[in-house]
């Protein structure tokens, strides 16, 4: 069962291998941010494949239409998830976007992923669940979720996101006794720069712990911050989607230089790296198993 923290933390054991996600496009931002962002299948192929070496075990996709907007497609959807599984096989775990960036309501969200029933999708809860009346609908597509065996993750902004999350989990409308969270520290905005100390509020008593969560950040502390969530017990999410420096502010040449920073800098802190296996593992099983 989720359960309410008592004392601050979400540590699970520090021999557990850590998974490293990579967001590697996002649906902001153009070449015109970064030459070597990945934007067509190949491309995003490409930066798997590269990021697959680095380290990363699952990669999360959004895909663009010919003129390189954000866009919710199934056809588009697969011939994306096609070209990554043609680079890397099963060696990573692929996650779609029912991201809306202000172009779908939630019906048009939900839908697209039953068309595609990718292998998992991130979902925001702000987005699918604005109000108590749209709660039936979301419980009914993570009930569909389930019978297809799609794995979802939850992303919260905020405390209250969380509290409202295990609200619903209580109240029966979350059919899994433990279910992925993506903790995001910061927000979509121009110049952000998240800091390791946002994760505070997510780790503050009376507040609900996961047993698989996920922190994600923006700006060159990204690493930073991402690590911290790791040495709680957390897997990582790194990339073009949030930031595109490495620590020291310089320009990061790729995807997967991201990734390898991150790598090198959990195996600095004598955490294992997880692979795609271990990350699909600990999503499907250990229901039940949160320590109070």
């Amino acid at each position: 069962m989720i359960q309410l923290s008592g004392h601050g933390t979400m540590s699970r054991s520090s021999d557990r291998p850590v998974a490293i996600a990579v967001a590697p496009n996002g649906g902001r931002r153009t070449k015109a941010d970064h030459p070597a962002l990945p934007m067509t299948p190949a491309e995003l192929a490409r930066s798997a494949a590269e990021c697959l070496e680095a380290g990363a075990s699952m990669i999360h996709l959004h895909v663009r239409d010919r003129h390189g907007q954000h866009i919710l497609d199934p056809d588009a959807y697969r011939a994306a998830i096609l070209a990554v599984r043609q680079a890397v096989g099963d060696a990573m775990v692929v996650q779609i976007t029912s991201e809306s960036l202000g172009a779908y309501e939630a019906g048009k969200q939900m839908d697209v992923v039953r068309q595609t029933k990718p292998e998992a999708v991130s979902l925001a809860l702000r987005e699918l669940v604005p109000g108590r009346d749209a709660e039936s609908d979301f419980a009914a597509f993570l009930a569909w979720l389930k019978r297809e065996s799609i794995a979802p993750q939850i992303i919260l902004y905020e405390p209250g996101e969380a509290l409202y999350l295990f609200d619903m989990h209580r109240r029966g409308l979350i059919p899994w006794d433990h279910i992925p969270v993506l903790l995001v520290l910061g927000r979509y905005t121009a110049s952000q720069q998240s800091a390791p100390n946002d994760l505070l509020p997510f780790l503050s008593p009376g507040i609900p712990r996961f047993r698989s969560f996920m922190v994600c950040a923006f700006g060159r502390d990204e690493a930073a911050c991402v690590c911290a969530g790791a040495l709680f017990g957390g897997d990582v999410r790194v990339g073009f989607e949030n930031n595109l420096l490495l620590p020291d502010g310089s320009m990061a040449a790729s995807n997967a230089v991201l990734v390898h920073t991150v790598t090198q800098q959990l195996r600095g802190f004598g955490r294992s790296i997880g692979s795609a296996a271990s990350l699909r593992h600990d999503w499907e099983a250990g229901d039940g198993d949160e320590q109070p």
